[in-house]
């Protein structure tokens, strides 16, 4: 079946079986290696995507669920030539080990950060539990969320 989506601000399409993940779609049709397959049952996150700017684990929809919507993988924030301030900030707080879990992490606290500017501490810990990270202890990925959050928050007092 053919499946037409907008990745990253760009229509692609992609011939697929009907049973094909959206992760799978991303990753093998589209070689945006972004997303990670990691579980493979939605527990650990690092599949997640936005989907019409809503987290998703990307190992669970389908891509025929994805058919006419808008996806953000994390290709869609930044590159290493020119980083998202997001991604940044991550990098200042040297908030990832291995970085396996980076990719869902970013785009789990993108969302966070897009519907809540100013979150609590609380909140950044809810909006991120669904993904897993088997280095950091957490902490500094909270820190960097936190400061990014302190910082928009301060640009938009100062406009």
């Amino acid at each position: 079946m053919e499946i037409t989506i907008r990745v990253n601000g760009q229509e692609r399409t992609a011939s697929v079986p009907p049973e094909t993940t959206l992760l799978t779609m991303l990753r093998a049709n589209l070689g945006l290696t972004g997303a990670k397959l990691g579980c493979d049952v939605g527990d650990c996150g690092a599949c997640s995507v936005l989907v019409d700017g809503e987290p998703v684990n990307a190992c669970l929809m389908l891509a025929a669920q994805a058919a006419g919507r808008d996806v953000l993988t994390i290709e869609g924030l930044g590159d290493f030539q020119e980083l998202s301030p997001l991604q940044e900030m991550f990098e200042l707080f040297s908030s990832f080990q291995c970085g396996f879990c980076a990719p869902g992490m970013i785009i789990s606290a993108k969302a966070l950060l897009d519907k809540t500017p100013n979150p609590t501490a609380a909140e950044v810990r809810e909006a991120l539990s669904g993904n897993l990270c088997r280095c950091t202890g957490y902490t500094k990925i909270i820190d960097a969320v936190m400061e990014m959050a302190s910082r928009g928050a301060a640009e938009s007092e100062r406009a």
